[in-house]
C-alpha cells in the first residue's frame, strides 16, 4: 500500500489588527506521513514536543482523519501515522492546524479525494473553531477568511510579501483557550474603527507592496494589549524589534511567539527580541523564515 505524506506550513495569524481573519503561511513545516495498513492503529511522533503528544486514538491526527472518514463513509483497516514536527506546540505558530490540515489532506486521499479544498477548508474551521490559522496552512499566501451567516468560508488569498520574517519564541506554552480568556466580551466603538481602518490599510500595502506603511498596519486594540499580562515583556519586545529595524512587530495569533517583518537587519531583530525577553525572566530563541505561496505539500512513495 503507498505511503502519503505532506508538508504543512507553520503559519502566523492575525498580522496585528486582523483577529480571526488574516493568516500567513510561513516556511517551516509540520511533516505527517500515513499508510494504510492491514489492521490496527500504530503512531509514532518524533521532534518538537514528541514526549506530549498522545500516540493512540486521542491524537490529533488520528482524530482529524476519523472525522473525514465519517463524512467520505470510508473505513481504513488499518493506519499508521507517523509525526515529524518542526513547528513548536502552543507558540502561537499554527501547530495543531498543521495537525489538522495534514489530517485532512491525508485521510481525503486515502478516501479516494470526494472532498473540494473549500470543503476541506470548511471542515477544518469546524474543528479549529477559526480559519485564521488553517487557511493559510491549506492554501499558503496570505488569506483573508470571512465566515459567512451559513457557516461557510469565504477567502481571498494575496501574494506573499518579499519580506523576511523574525519569529521571537519564548520558552513557554500559552493555549489559545487561556488567550481567549483575557478578551473582552465587547470593544468600544472607537477600537473597532481603529482595527477596520488598519485592517484594510494593510490589505492595500501588501497588494501595493508599499511596506512603509506596515508599521501603522500591524497596530491593534482587541486582542494584543489584553494579551500581554500573559507574555511578560511583550510591549518591550516589540519596541525593541522596532528601534532594531523591523518594519512591523505583533504578537503572532494567540502567542506567546512575536512575529517581524523585515527588509534587512534580520539577526539584530532577532537578538534584541531574545534579549528583552531574558530581561524579563523568559527564555527564547528566534527563527529566521519568510513567507511562502505554498500551502500543504502532498508526496506519494
Amino acid at each position: 500500500m503507498k505511503l502519503y505524506r505532506v508538508k504543512v506550513p507553520a503559519t502566523t495569524a492575525n498580522l496585528g489588527p486582523g483577529f480571526d481573519i488574516l493568516g500567513m503561511a510561513l516556511n517551516f513545516y509540520n511533516i505527517i506521513e500515513v499508510k494504510e495498513i492491514d489492521n490496527g492503529l500504530h503512531i509514532e511522533i518524533e521532534g518538537l514536543g514528541a514526549e506530549e503528544l498522545s500516540a493512540d486514538k486521542n491524537n490529533l491526527v488520528y482524530q482529524t482523519m476519523n472525522y473525514l472518514f465519517s463524512k467520505a463513509d470510508y473505513k481504513p483497516k488499518g493506519l499508521k501515522i507517523k509525526l515529524i514536527n518542526q513547528v513548536p506546540i502552543s507558540r502561537g505558530l499554527g501547530s495543531s492546524a498543521t495537525i489538522i490540515v495534514g489530517g485532512l489532506v491525508l485521510a481525503n486521499i486515502l478516501a479516494g479525494t470526494p472532498f473540494s479544498d473549500d470543503q476541506l477548508l470548511n471542515f477544518a474551521t469546524e474543528i479549529e473553531g477559526h480559519p485564521d490559522n488553517v487557511a493559510p496552512a491549506l492554501l499558503g499566501g496570505v488569506v483573508i477568511s470571512v465566515i459567512t451567516e451559513d457557516e461557510e468560508i469565504i477567502y481571498k488569498k494575496l501574494e506573499v510579501p518579499e519580506l523576511k520574517t523574525v519569529v521571537g519564541i519564548p520558552d513557554f506554552q500559552l493555549s489559545t483557550t487561556e488567550a481567549r480568556e483575557v478578551l473582552p466580551a465587547q470593544v468600544t466603538f472607537n477600537d473597532a474603527i481603529f482595527n477596520c481602518s488598519r485592517i484594510a490599510l494593510l490589505v492595500s500595502a501588501l497588494i501595493s507592496k508599499d511596506y512603509e506603511l506596515l508599521a501603522t498596519c500591524f497596530e491593534d486594540r482587541l486582542h494584543q494589549s489584553y494579551r500581554q499580562e500573559l507574555v511578560p515583556g511583550m510591549n518591550e519586545v516589540i519596541k525593541g524589534a522596532k528601534d532594531a529595524g523591523a518594519l512591523a512587530i505583533a504578537l503572532s495569533g494567540a502567542g506567546p511567539s512575536i512575529v517581524a517583518l523585515t527588509l534587512e537587519n534580520e539577526v539584530e531583530v532577532g537578538e534584541t527580541i531574545v534579549q528583552i525577553f531574558a530581561r524579563h525572566g523568559t527564555e527564547a530563541n528566534y527563527k529566521i523564515t519568510e513567507p511562502t505561496s505554498s500551502g500543504v505539500l502532498v508526496e506519494k512513495f
